[in-house]
């Protein structure tokens, strides 16, 4: 018998605020690498590898992430149909789109089968979960819709739970979903092996979701068919219509379906998942040493006991310290205590009260084209180290305020000034005056480095004017 074809829908949102300062707002922490050398997105896919029927994956994801989830995909060699969301408006509508996309894609008879999976987790036993989604299959491809519950082993207050009914082949019907309880609450949940945490992993067939959502939650079905009617291709991305798609209610899965739906399967997952909700998760992934710290990066510790301990670059010491959390990036350092690690939110948002730019993006800013990193700054001077993957090239553009010094570290740089055209290689260097019509192009084979030196009166990023670009910004 043909197994069903099966379509990963990678939910790509999120901001990850609690892992602040390496998760920003412009790179949250589904791109970060933290358990391994693979980020978190990139192992959401890796661990699907050897499932039965898999076919094209879809990412819904916020548009200004649109270059990271490509490129990330394309480091493990894969692509997928990117949507991208002008406006966050929860699961229920990203799924919707989802569904619509690919049941306008099917070539096959039987609709395909959606298996919705959040890109910001960690699962550690992959055999474990290739079981549980086997184990949905027969229940989605016959119209029910299954989530997924993990097997809890401690009394969690942080995660909002399922309760499980009768018993269905490989798994229970579904009978409620429950809040997030408290302390004594999730202790009875946990004594009674009748729940289970919500994963927010499901698998249902495409149009049965769509029908769901008609009969429980019309306008998120009317206003995201119109966003997807009206969606315009912008390179390898589809636009979701921004007009129609912000006109949908705001609802999560559980609340628009779910709860309401008499066809619900649960699943049970027992595979080390964890959501990474705050710093101190990591410290359940078996990473720590026998101190019981999890350190990544330039770190060395002495008469140190379980902390956690990350550096991006610089080295990080510590002496004589018990259950801290020490991040520290090229522009921020964050020290909390580890009973403390959810109260990083809070800190976030007072940052962000205080327009402090340290939440939005992180040193290396990703572009199209490439990324840039800040070296150094003060009065009117800024300089930076600027990559350009082969073949690519930042807009046509000119500065009002700045004028800038180009020096080739690395590869060969084509470069348009003015009505000059240059072509240099390393240890060469130019002068783009201030008001002078530019443009920077790597036409080789290897990435192009070069350091940029900016001087003038303003240096924002916002003091661009960009006369052509083939990013479409």
């Amino acid at each position: 018998m043909t197994p069903p074809v099966i379509r990963p829908v990678i939910l790509c949102g999120g901001s990850g605020t609690r892992l602040w300062p390496m998760s920003r707002t412009h790179y949250p922490k589904q791109f970060l690498r933290l358990a391994d050398e693979f980020s978190l997105l990139q192992n959401t896919l890796r661990r699907l590898d050897g499932l039965p029927g898999l076919a094209g994956i879809i990412a819904v994801a916020n548009e200004n992430h649109r270059f990271l989830v490509a490129e990330q995909l394309l480091e493990i060699g894969l692509r997928a149909d990117i949507l991208l969301e002008p406006a966050a408006r929860n699961t229920a509508p990203a799924v919707a789109a989802a569904a619509l996309h690919a049941l306008g894609k099917a070539n096959t008879p039987v609709p395909p089968l959606l298996l919705v999976l959040p890109s910001d987790h960690v699962i550690t036993n992959v055999a474990a979960l290739q079981a549980a989604v086997r184990a949905a299959i027969p229940h989605a491809s016959s119209g029910s819709l299954v989530t997924f519950g993990v097997v809890p082993d401690r009394p969690e207050t942080g995660y909002g739970y399922i309760r499980r009914g009768p018993p269905v082949a490989g798994g229970y019907a579904l009978d409620r979903f429950v809040e997030k309880p408290n302390a004594t609450t999730a202790q009875a949940y946990l004594d009674s092996g009748d729940y289970y945490w919500n994963s927010g992993m499901f698998m249902f067939r495409a149009d049965c979701y769509l029908e769901a959502l008609d009969r429980f939650a019309p306008g998120i079905h009317e206003s995201v068919a119109t966003a997807l009617a009206d969606a315009s291709h912008d390179l390898d991305f589809l636009r979701l219509d921004h007009t129609a798609f912000i006109s949908s209610p705001s609802d999560s899965i559980d609340y628009a379906v779910m709860e309401k739906t008499d066809r619900g399967v649960v699943i049970p997952l027992d595979a080390g998942w964890n959501d990474i909700g705050a710093w101190d998760a990591l410290a359940t992934l078996g990473l720590a040493d026998r101190n019981g710290n999890t350190e990544r990066g330039d770190v060395h510790s002495v008469d140190t006991e379980n902390c956690v301990l990350l550096s991006e670059g610089r080295l990080l010491t510590t002496v004589g310290v018990r259950n801290l959390i020490v991040v520290a990036t090229p522009d921020a350092v964050l020290v909390a205590d580890k009973s403390k690690a959810q109260d990083v939110k809070t800190l976030v948002a007072e940052l962000k009260l205080g327009a402090r730019g340290e939440i939005e993006f992180r040193h290396i800013v990703h572009r199209p084209w490439g990324s840039y990193e800040g070296l150094a700054n003060g009065p009117r001077y800024q300089v930076k180290r600027i990559l350009v993957k082969p073949g690519a090239s930042l807009s046509l553009q000119k500065h009002h305020h700045r004028a800038e010094h180009w020096v080739v570290v690395k590869g060969t740089a084509m470069i348009a000034r003015g009505d000059e055209s240059l072509l240099l290689s390393e240890n060469q260097s130019t002068y783009i005056p201030l008001g002078v019509v530019h443009r920077l192009e790597n036409p080789g084979k290897i990435d192009l480095e070069i350091v940029e030196v900016q001087s003038g009166s303003y240096l924002g990023e916002d003091d661009i004017v960009r006369l052509e670009d083939s990013y479409g910004r």
